[in-house]
């Protein structure tokens, strides 16, 4: 089937300026740093350090797509998991619309599996509350660095504690809901579609599936993140494996606030801000940076546009 009726209208338009952006983004990073020096960089780095990388890119879209199941199976939904990884994976096509709303698409390509909308939403919303905690932990990892930090550190388990709490408070949201009057104008019926798909996610966050969704998401996220770090060690950077990982959950909360398409732009100014502060040569710092994109974002963009075409195949 033809991807025209799913890549149509705003999701093509984004796609397209996504690509367009990050083309000439990458190409004025790499002739600032020195396109001679930038190549050299890449080069160090080898066919073998991007054969490796893209697999560790291939075992987090694995385990998030665990995790996938995992959200379907409790909300009562058992698709087969051929075609529920080939919808899963079409949904990176729109992983460069702001805030991966694009992978929502999901949805309509889960509907003849008789999956309604709203607990698609909650399956999606759970992923990305999912990512957005194990981010955030990988984020304190790489804190433990700097003593000073710890209060800090300290501070964001205690949220992350909380949040876990508050998720499995199903009653609370209950509540909440019920407080929405049943006249109130479009505001109000947006408030109540919300928290019918928080009530459904609910079913997403009992204690132990919301403990193992965050176990495997930190592994997820951890493989790209080691990656990062290996692509820093093949060009010559003498760096920790914990700032390493700090940089770039710091380089990923800062795509995901700046609101921009897949993170561009703010994912890719931070990864490269912090690696030159720590020292490392500008067309080095360009280079890890490209790579690790390409072969993180990108190859997702890539896959979801292959697996798009064929996903109710």
């Amino acid at each position: 089937m033809s991807e025209a009726p799913y890549l149509s209208g705003w999701r093509y338009r984004a796609v397209i300026l996504s690509v367009v952006c990050s083309v000439l983004g990458y190409l004025g990073f790499s002739l600032w740093g020195g396109w001679q020096e930038v190549g050299s960089a890449v080069a160090r780095v080898g066919m073998a350090g991007v054969a490796l990388a893209l697999l560790m890119s291939l075992l987090n879209y694995g385990l998030r797509f665990l995790r996938w199941q995992s959200y379907l199976a409790a909300l009562g939904h058992a698709v087969p998991w051929r075609p529920s990884l080939k919808i899963y994976l079409a949904g990176f096509a729109l992983t460069t619309t702001p805030g991966k709303a694009g992978e929502a698409l999901r949805g309509v390509l889960l509907k003849p599996w008789g999956v309604p909308y709203a607990q698609s939403f909650a399956a999606f919303f759970s992923e990305r509350l999912s990512d957005l905690l194990a981010v955030v932990l990988l984020t304190l990892f790489g804190l433990t660095l700097y003593p000073e930090a710890r209060p800090m550190t300290l501070a964001g388990m205690m949220l992350v504690v909380f949040g876990f709490v508050l998720l499995s408070q199903r009653r609370l949201v209950g509540r909440l809901a019920g407080a929405i009057p049943e006249t109130g104008g479009r505001v109000a019926g947006l408030l109540r579609h919300l928290f019918a798909v928080l009530l459904e996610a609910q079913r997403c966050h009992r204690p132990g599936l919301l403990l193992g969704a965050t176990l495997l998401s930190l592994t997820a996220w951890s493989a790209e993140a080691l990656a990062f770090h290996w692509l820093l060690q093949w060009m010559g950077a003498d760096l920790p494996l914990a700032f390493a990982v700090f940089v770039y959950a710091i380089a990923m909360l800062a795509g995901a606030l700046s609101f921009m398409p897949g993170g561009l732009g703010g994912a890719e100014a931070a990864m490269v801000a912090l690696l030159v502060w720590k020292g490392m040569p500008d067309a080095d710092a360009i280079a890890a940076t490209v790579l690790i994109r390409l072969a993180t974002l990108w190859f997702a963009v890539g896959i979801g546009a292959a697996c798009l075409t064929h996903a109710r195949e």
